[in-house]
């Protein structure tokens, strides 16, 4: 099969949709994780988290910006106790989050963050995982890399915005996401190998692609941690800023970032990101093909239209998404 016609049958032609040995393999994994990761409700009684209302239940949560920011979606994490540890509830509820905005246009930049002082997301929920038998926990962590894929296939830009420790799975969580900022404060590590384990949620794979192969050998073999300045260094984080008295810089920074693709065209935007992303996983020559793929999907879009009669009239463009 050629790599058009395998691309075309992958994407849905350009909408990235699950291929049929991944569909299938959801059906046979369905039950048994969703027993793993239940169904939660996000409609319980109101109580308060760090900045505002939230349900009883709820870990985690949309918050839309709107004004000039419109387009510009949050994911809060507000697991306080646990520090956004990946437990069940808190997977459950992500997946179902994250599910939910695939097809949502109106998305345009989405941010994850965390509304708990000093973390991200501190990896691994280990007393939950205690109580485990093997086969619950090899399930749940089958699930929990599900998750990261289906985050790293959204269809628009996410950016992780680091305001305190990323470790283990925090850290798989922001390596899915195709940006991240980071408080130099921050601190970030796949430090599995220290609990007799390796990243198992995608890490072993997305560090190697993002700091290059040898030093993420050094940091996944040695389980270090590394600082916010550190990690922009290695090219881990692609901004590192000083933290701020109220501890939420690399929001800011995220929000600074956001605001900077919120102007420009939003289908070539996610065009650009199905490009790159899918033709990193092939030679280049079969990367040009899905380059020439998506650039003619944005051919005859209005959008197009207007970025050619904007520059023309030497006036900003006003993009609408079609």
């Amino acid at each position: 099969m050629n790599v058009a016609r395998s691309f075309v049958m992958r994407t849905g032609m350009f909408l990235i949709q699950p291929s049929v040995q991944v569909m299938a393999a959801r059906c046979v994994f369905a039950g048994p994780i969703m027993r793993v990761f239940p169904r939660v409700s996000f409609t319980q009684s109101r109580s308060w988290c760090s900045d505002g209302p939230v349900a009883d239940r709820d870990e985690v949560r949309l918050h839309r910006l709107d004004g000039e920011d419109n387009g510009i979606v949050e994911v809060l994490m507000c697991r306080e106790r646990a520090r956004n540890s990946l437990g069940r509830v808190f997977v459950g509820q992500m997946r179902e989050l994250v599910s939910s905005l695939h097809h949502d246009a109106a998305v345009r930049v989405l941010i994850f963050r965390s509304l708990i002082p000093g973390v991200f997301c501190a990896g691994a929920d280990l007393k939950e995982r205690a109580q485990m038998s093997n086969p619950e926990a090899e399930l749940f962590v089958h699930g929990l890399r599900s998750l990261m894929n289906d985050i790293a296939a959204l269809p628009m830009p996410t950016i992780a915005a680091v305001d305190g420790f990323a470790l283990g799975g925090g850290l798989e969580l922001a390596l899915a996401c195709d940006l991240r900022t980071a408080a130099h404060s921050a601190q970030m590590g796949l430090i599995e190998t220290t609990r007799g384990l390796l990243p198992g949620a995608g890490g072993s794979q997305r560090l190697p692609r993002t700091v290059g192969f040898a030093m993420a050998k050094e940091l996944i073999f040695t389980g270090r941690r590394v600082g916010g300045e550190q990690a922009a260094e290695l090219g881990l984080v692609n901004r590192s800023v000083p933290q701020n008295q109220t501890g939420d810089a690399a929001h800011k920074e995220a929000l600074s970032l956001a605001r900077e693709i919120l102007p420009q065209a939003p289908i070539a935007v996610r065009m650009a990101k199905v490009a790159m992303n899918r033709g990193s996983e092939v030679d280049i020559s079969s990367g040009m093909a899905i380059e020439g793929m998506c650039y003619a999907r944005l051919i005859p879009t209005r959008d197009r239209q207007e970025g050619m009669a904007a520059f023309i009239e030497k006036r900003p463009p006003r993009y609408i998404g079609e």
